[in-house]
């Protein structure tokens, strides 16, 4: 069925267990998975004074770092679940465009990931990365989250 799964995660616990089970998923059905990790880049200025304020050179290393350390623990996650794994880590102001573009770049045929399951006022202000990814996606993409507390 699904021969190569895109497994975008940002580092969060809840993006670790998505990807876990993506492997698991993979593992299973004798799928590869491609990891990636979008260094987010500072989006814009306010004002021109706030600009002086941040140091980008020191920000985007931050970023690029982080995306780096996520990517090794998948593919450590991807050799200990016995599946074939590339990873990618990438920068862009918009993580939902760097991972359409790359499930289309690598021939991925369905998109795994994870949501936060912000609701009202949240996802209003902060977004949802996985709802951009499903509105603009041609391929598959599967949200997995996590089953309630009892």
């Amino acid at each position: 069925m699904f021969r190569k799964i895109l497994v975008p995660t940002d580092g969060s616990p809840l993006s670790e267990k998505a990807a876990s089970a993506a492997l698991e998923f993979a593992a299973a059905n004798g799928a590869t998975i491609v990891g990636l990790s979008v260094a987010e880049l500072y989006p814009f200025m306010l004002m021109p004074e706030a600009g002086a304020m941040v140091d980008m050179a020191a920000y985007e290393e931050i970023q690029d770092k982080s995306a780096q350390q996520s990517m090794a623990k998948l593919k450590a996650m991807a050799a200990e679940a016995g599946v074939s794994a590339e990873v990618v880590s990438t920068r862009g102001v918009h993580a939902y465009e760097e991972i359409l573009e790359t499930a289309t770049a690598r021939g991925c045929d369905l998109i795994w990931m994870g949501s936060h399951g912000r609701k009202g006022l949240d996802r209003l202000l902060l977004g949802s990365e996985t709802q951009r990814v499903l509105s603009h996606s041609t391929i598959p993409v599967l949200v997995w989250r996590e089953a309630p507390s009892a």
